[in-house]
């Protein structure tokens, strides 16, 4: 073979290389991305950029195009080849981190296109977990529509129902409810959606709904403490009053002998402790270190709740 169409050959291909991997072409690309720039995109993959170059952190133009809602960025990046279930270091895919930021026009897109639903980041959450948590009822809705499982977990056994009740978004549990989530799950520790609307918020529509539709407000976490324990030691005295009303043991112990009661003392929460005394909680249960309320009471000098221990001792 004639040694110029061999150099020549090589020199073309070494040439066509240099543009096609360039990484500061790649890098031009990811920037572009970010700021929704669509011309300056479409250019760049012209030149030759790579459309699923990523950069340390293994992000690519589509993920940064989809966590910053750039929906026509995403549209032109995905008709040009970009994976759209591609992973980054940390296992974010583009779709979960559309969720994470708010962005249901994004992530309906990527779904049209084949994102995975059950793409998990390295802590287990997945597009529906990010979206429950977040309260975007939109995407929430979109997911479920598409397939999405209402009673997924994250690494820590947590549900969508069990995020959005944690996080206090009312009508995202409606719509996992509406959805098939199931009630009386419990995470890791033993944690039901109850407990966890109980403890994070004073948001009673939301601990309502939940007790409507069958959570057990006498269910056990792995401490052995329920849901009236759990708002007693929140604070969380208008809870109190319903779970009480809605039949929840009183004077239960959890696995150190705590009530709810010595928990709200404990805690040093005179509201849950009046509510507690004036509906019949017993005064001289012990924990297992052998206190009473009245012993935590006054080891914390606490004059409000003994107070009110003294006068319902009967």
């Amino acid at each position: 073979m004639n040694i110029r169409i061999v150099l020549g050959t090589l020199l073309l291909l070494l040439s066509f290389a240099a543009v096609a991997g360039d990484p500061a072409l790649d890098k031009e690309l990811r920037l572009a991305a970010i700021v929704g720039d669509v011309e300056a995109v479409e250019k760049l993959l012209d030149k030759g950029a790579d459309v699923n170059s990523a950069n340390k952190y293994g992000k690519t133009a589509l993920m940064m195009a989809a966590e910053n809602g750039n929906l026509g960025v995403v549209s032109l990046l995905l008709s040009r080849g970009a994976d759209v279930n591609r992973r980054t270091v940390a296992n974010c895919s583009a779709l979960t981190l559309a969720a994470e930021n708010d962005e249901p026009e994004v992530t309906a897109l990527l779904i049209e296109r084949g994102a995975d639903l059950s793409a998990r980041t390295r802590a287990g959450a997945t597009a529906l977990l990010l979206a429950a948590r977040y309260g975007v009822d939109d995407m929430v809705e979109q997911l479920l529509f598409r397939g999405a499982n209402p009673n997924d977990r994250d690494k820590e056994g947590r549900t969508p129902l069990m995020l959005a009740a944690a996080h206090g978004h009312l009508n995202t549990v409606k719509l996992l409810l509406k959805h098939g989530a199931k009630t009386n799950l419990a995470d890791n520790r033993g944690k039901t959606a109850l407990m966890y609307a109980v403890e994070t918020g004073n948001n009673m529509d939301l601990v309502k709904a939940l007790v409507e539709a069958g959570e057990d407000v006498n269910a056990r976490s792995k401490d052995g403490a329920t849901p009236l324990i759990w708002a007693a030691g929140s604070g969380n005295a208008e809870a109190v009053t319903y779970l009480l009303q809605k039949g929840a043991d009183i004077n239960a112990q959890d696995n150190d002998g705590t009530t709810a009661l010595l928990e709200a003392v404990d805690v040093r929460e005179p509201d849950v402790v009046k509510v507690l005394i004036s509906r019949g909680a017993d005064v001289s249960i012990k924990n297992k270190q052998g206190k009473t309320v009245k012993d935590i009471a006054r080891g914390f000098r606490d004059q409000r709740c003994l107070q009110l221990l003294e006068g319902g001792d009967h």
